[in-house]
C-alpha cells in the first residue's frame, strides 16, 4: 500500500531510476536532422509543432522530412510501437502540448522515454502546469529534466498567436536539443 511519502506514477508504467544526468546526446547542431513531431490531440499542439518544424528546416538547416505522429490520448503513455518508430526515423523529437495537468505530465514522460533511448526531445509544456510536469520527471527518476515552458494556456490561441508562440520558443528548442543546452535544467 503507498503511503504519503510515495510518488505513485499515474502512466501505470514501471519506472526505472535513470538520474538528472542520464540523457540522450546532444546534437552539434541542427542541418540535416531527421525531425520527428508527437502531438497529443491537444487543440493547436500539431500547429505549434509544424510551425516548430518549419522554422528548424528554415532557420537551422533540419532536414525536410519530418515524422509526425499523434498520440491516441493525451494522458497515455507513449505506445512502445511509436516510440520505436520515432528512435529508429528521427534525430530528434518535440512533443507536446502539455496545456493541462495530465497531458503535461505525460509530455514529459514521454520525452523522457525518447531520452532514454538515445534521442533528444523538446517537450512543450504550458507554464500553468509545471508542478505536474516536474512531478512526473520526479516519478521518472528524471528530476530536473529540462521540458520547456510558454504561457498558458495555447489552446485557445488563434493561428497568428500560435506562430508567434513558435517563433518565441524556437531559441529554447534549439537550445534544448543541441550542446547549448548541456547546463540548462528545469524550471
Amino acid at each position: 500500500m503507498a503511503t504519503l511519502a510515495d510518488i505513485l506514477d499515474p502512466t501505470g508504467r514501471a519506472t526505472a531510476r535513470i538520474g538528472a544526468t542520464a540523457r540522450a546526446p546532444r546534437r552539434t547542431g541542427l542541418t540535416g536532422v531527421r525531425l520527428g513531431l508527437l502531438e497529443n490531440t491537444k487543440h493547436n499542439a500539431a500547429l505549434l509543432l509544424d510551425e516548430l518544424a518549419a522554422l528548424l528546416q528554415s532557420e537551422h538547416g533540419a532536414s525536410a522530412t519530418v515524422l509526425r505522429r499523434t498520440k491516441t490520448a493525451f494522458a497515455l503513455p507513449l505506445p512502445e510501437e511509436t516510440l520505436a518508430e520515432l528512435v529508429g526515423e528521427c534525430d530528434v523529437v518535440l512533443t507536446g502540448v502539455g496545456d493541462c495537468g495530465s497531458c503535461s505530465a505525460s509530455a514529459v514522460a514521454d520525452g523522457i522515454a525518447l531520452e532514454r533511448a538515445g534521442v533528444p526531445a523538446a517537450v512543450i509544456c504550458s507554464d500553468a502546469f509545471t508542478a505536474t510536469a516536474s512531478g512526473m520527471a520526479e516519478v521518472q527518476g528524471a528530476p530536473g529534466y529540462a521540458y520547456l515552458t510558454t504561457a498558458h494556456p495555447v489552446a485557445i490561441l488563434d493561428a497568428d498567436a500560435v506562430r508567434e508562440r513558435a517563433r518565441q520558443l524556437l531559441p529554447q528548442v534549439v537550445a534544448t536539443v543541441t550542446d547549448a543546452s548541456a547546463q540548462r535544467v528545469a524550471s
